[in-house]
């Protein structure tokens, strides 16, 4: 593994670490060892290691965790594929982070000082590929652009490779416009909340507001409108029957039971992430709607249940652009760009796998992240994985699997080989064959509202 850090961070680190009592180096065991510990910050780690060790580290994110949450260390997805990855002689590591909630300010040091814990305790690693899921795969696609030096390569699993300001962004929009077509003339706020309390509460009167109009033709219209300015899919989670491809009264209803999660998003999440910015983040004025929805995936269906309600699109989509529009406080935007907008500039390696079902981070984010990195002149570095399966990191153990050992040979080798959905099913299949292998050649479509570092005078272009 190629290290590249400043003196004085070494000083630093080897300070904290002195302060931490951490024990003193071992050799790397003969035997499968369990180590805990906490970090100089608070965080807690964990670290596994196999009997015979392949001199691989893997080094986990985990997902978002909200305030007041249990925040213990993890250091893979699931127990099915630990124990996989153990058998195969990986060692893994991750940290808790030493606040929940978005905490990336504290996520991308905590989890590098686990990598100096694991050097510590366990040896050197020939080669460390970080990995994570969710919020974790923003934090982990945050360590391959800012500490290339630290890690050999990366995968994001069902991550939020759009970043922090992009997120913000998209989660605003369909709440706007279920606030604008369902409560028109209502005062509750969309950002600036003054405690969690009123984030709450806001969250349940919009919550009430959908749940009436779900009961009538132009109710279910109007939150298929939503639901398509953020990509919702019309299939979102396994336990539901997967509809047909122009059912969309059956795609309708999936994305009607997918809306509490995005409000709990679009209010609680990110009262929270108010508070650590200091002000709003978010903004939608100068954006068209018209324009959003036509890009979108859920726009044929859009159009069909309005003319089926007999209701005007046209003006609907008028009432949205008339609405008094939401301002962004430039102080917050600065703070979530820093925590964190994507430059594109990847210097290592990295895997992007996302499903096609995902309601909370729709699978259009790997085309904002594409987006970044051919703008920044690193998309030879850069991968993407579709797995046809509905639902958040609803990825199987094999594929999982095949992921990282796509990465791993890459590292390996210099080359990315084949990394066709045939390619990485037939991956998975070696790796797992008892698990699913579902990698698809679909292709997303783009992103509603981009952001990032690649694009400075133009991020939603």
């Amino acid at each position: 593994m190629r290290v590249r850090t400043r003196a004085g961070t070494a000083v630093a680190v080897a300070a904290l670490l002195a302060t931490a009592a951490v024990p003193p180096a071992t050799a790397a065991p003969d035997e499968p060892r369990h180590l805990e510990g906490t970090l100089p910050s608070g965080a807690t780690y964990m670290i596994d290691t196999p009997a015979r060790w392949n001199g691989t580290l893997l080094l986990f994110s985990h997902g978002y965790r909200p305030a007041g949450a249990p925040n213990e260390a993890v250091d893979a997805t699931d127990e099915t594929t630990k124990k996989l990855l153990l058998s195969e002689g990986y060692a893994l590591a991750g940290s808790s982070y030493a606040r929940t909630g978005w905490a990336v300010e504290q996520a991308v040091p905590d989890q590098l000082a686990t990598l100096d814990v694991f050097a510590d305790r366990v040896g050197p690693a020939r080669r460390t590929l970080a990995w994570g899921q969710s919020y974790g795969g923003l934090v982990t696609t945050a360590i391959a652009e800012r500490h290339p030096g630290r890690i050999d390569g990366s995968l994001s699993l069902c991550g939020l490779v759009q970043g922090g300001v992009a997120n913000w962004n998209s989660t605003l929009d369909p709440a706007f416009a279920l606030k604008t077509l369902l409560a028109p003339g209502s005062d509750f706020p969309l950002t600036g909340f003054a405690d969690a309390a009123e984030a709450d509460r806001t969250a349940g009167e919009l919550g009430s507001a959908v749940d009436k109009a779900q009961d009538t033709p132009a109710g279910r219209a109007r939150i298929a409108l939503a639901a398509a300015l953020h990509n919702i899919p019309g299939w979102n989670d396994p336990k539901q029957e997967r509809p047909a491809p122009h059912d969309y009264e059956a795609q309708q209803a999936n994305q009607y039971q997918a809306v509490g999660m995005m409000l709990d998003a679009a209010f609680g999440r990110r009262q929270e992430a108010e508070q650590r910015a200091g002000g709003n983040m978010s903004w939608n004025t100068g954006v068209d709607y018209a324009a959003m929805l036509r890009k979108s995936s859920g726009f044929k269906e859009v159009a069909a249940l309005y003319k089926a309600a007999g209701l005007s699109l046209r003006n609907d989509l008028r009432t949205l652009a008339d609405a008094p529009r939401i301002k962004a406080d430039p102080a917050a935007v600065r703070y979530m760009t820093r925590n964190i907008a994507f430059t594109g500039k990847l210097r290592t390696p990295q895997l992007d796998v996302h499903t096609t079902g995902d309601a909370l981070v729709p699978v259009q984010v790997t085309s904002a992240h594409e987006r970044a990195v051919t703008a920044a002149g690193s998309g030879a570095l850069l991968r993407q994985g579709i797995v046809d399966n509905a639902g958040h990191c609803t990825f199987s153990p094999a594929e999982q699997l095949a992921a990282l050992h796509t990465v791993d040979r890459r590292v390996e080798t210099g080359r990315w080989g084949n990394t066709s959905p045939g390619a990485l099913n037939a991956e998975a299949r070696r790796s797992d064959p008892t698990t699913e292998a579902r990698y698809s050649a679909f292709r997303p479509g783009p992103y509603p509202r981009p952001y990032d570092l690649a694009h400075p005078d133009r991020p939603g272009s």
